[in-house]
């Protein structure tokens, strides 16, 4: 019978929910190292691009227009428009539009993408009570270590099993967040932990529609609203996340409890953050870097008679649409990033639009791709070969793409993400003011200061 597939019920857990919640609201602020502090300050300004960025998107507009029926008050920022929201409404459209293009920061171990549902949580909260820049930073990383942690622990069979990760442990992280920011106590914090984790938003059945990045608005709103209600004295389970019918044990076999406590408030996950250079699924970037080396290598599409690629077996089934028709499907296709790789040398969200997957140089060229199973070739790595008209093979090994933690994006190179999103929606000034205030956020004494800049 299928239903007694399932591992049995884990009655010696340890109370983690008491454990997360001790920690979230008694850690003491900037309790961490320089490094943990300026990766805070890089995710948060990733994760603003990001959202900025695909401000004018459809999906943008669809929500906006659902949330406008409500007629919200106007407590919070929708980061690059000029609407302004009540603050659950505005962390769901922040947590949409930030995960809209696929280009947000990535905890590469548990592949959650933390920022979208904690900082869209805690920004718009922020902006309400007119918290500080050190109290949003605060709540960022505890948010965000709270969340994948919880990931940690049941990654990668929560996942297997059809789960949005990132959805399905970010109301946690922003419910974290969120209490944080309210200097909730320890065991307000339980029960707004407590309260989220009848939460989890997301199945991987939605990959590549519009409700994927409805995943982290949602997650976000369910956090921020479990943080009120907890704080006005609503209650639930002080064991929802492990207890046999709490969260973790319901969604996943896997349950490493020793993830929650292992070096809790010594070792930060947003150490592990990276943020992506190209605006697609994370697998395709080592052979887009590998092109865009073959490029600076003087290799040029007209000489191209095709460019062999050696690939595990993970990228073909995740990204091998050969014969991509728009631009949400060369997201998918490792195909279509080769040919920008090597045309362009980057694949930002431009690159990716409908325009270019149909632009005839690009059909061509990425007609000459040819990719070939090699499971010794580890999932973040590639090896690349342009073999030329005139004979020659020009050959490329990538085994840590740019991006990743062993090759991380500079804060100069993060700027020019940044600028490529915001500029475009913003303007040039803006986005200097903006990028300015977000390096010194952790000093800025009002983050209404840094929102009104987000507004045209």
């Amino acid at each position: 019978m299928a239903h007694n597939t399932h591992v049995a019920a884990d009655t010696n857990a340890p109370p983690v929910t008491s454990i997360l919640a001790k920690f979230v609201s008694g850690h003491v602020s900037k309790g961490w190292t320089q490094a943990v502090e300026h990766e805070a300050h890089r995710t948060f300004y990733n994760w603003l691009g990001c959202a900025i960025g695909a401000a004018r998107h459809e999906a943008a507009d669809a929500a906006l227009a659902a949330v406008a029926m409500f007629e919200p008050a106007q407590q919070a920022t929708v980061l690059g428009r000029s609407e302004r929201v009540d603050m659950a409404s505005a962390a769901l459209v922040n947590g949409i539009t930030s995960h809209t293009f696929d280009f947000d920061d990535t905890h590469l171990k548990t592949i959650i993408h933390p920022a979208g549902p904690v900082a869209s949580a805690v920004l718009a909260l922020a902006e309400k009570t007119g918290a500080s820049g050190r109290d949003v930073i605060d709540a960022l990383v505890l948010g965000i270590d709270v969340a994948c942690r919880i990931g940690n622990t049941m990654y990668p069979d929560h996942y297997d099993r059809g789960w949005h990760i990132t959805g399905s442990t970010g109301m946690l992280g922003a419910a974290a967040g969120c209490a944080r920011l309210l200097k909730m106590n320890e065991q307000q914090t339980q029960m707004a932990l407590g309260i989220a984790a009848s939460q989890p938003v997301g199945f991987r059945e939605q990959f590549g529609t519009m409700t994927k990045p409805f995943h982290p608005g949602g997650a976000a709103r369910a956090g921020l609203t479990s943080a009120l209600l907890a704080k006005h004295g609503f209650t639930a389970s002080p064991r929802a996340l492990e207890a046999p019918r709490g969260f973790v044990q319901v969604v996943s076999d896997k349950r490493a409890w020793n993830e929650v406590t292992d070096e809790l408030g010594e070792r930060f996950e947003i150490s592990f953050n990276t943020y992506k250079p190209f605006a697609c699924g994370i697998v395709i970037h080592p052979s887009i870097d590998a092109c865009a080396q073959l490029r600076e290598q003087g290799v040029k599409p007209e000489q191209v008679e095709r460019i062999e690629l050696r690939v595990h077996s993970l990228v073909l089934e995740l990204t091998g649409k050969k014969e991509p028709k728009d631009g949400l499907q060369g997201k998918f296709s490792v195909y279509h990033g080769c040919a920008v790789g090597l045309i362009y040398g980057h694949a930002g969200e431009e690159e990716f639009s409908d325009a270019v997957v149909t632009d005839p140089k690009v059909v061509a060229l990425r007609n000459k791709v040819v990719a070939t199973v090699d499971d010794t070739i580890a999932e973040a790595a590639v090896d690349a070969t342009a073999v030329l008209t005139d004979g020659r093979r020009v050959h490329v090994r990538v085994d840590h793409a740019i991006g990743s933690l062993e090759r991380p994006l500079s804060d100069v190179q993060l700027e020019g993400k940044f600028n490529a999103l915001v500029v475009p929606v913003l303007g040039e000034a803006k986005a200097r003011e903006i990028t300015a205030a977000c390096w010194k956020l952790a000093a800025l004494p009002n983050v209404r200061d840094l929102t009104a800049l987000c507004r045209p």
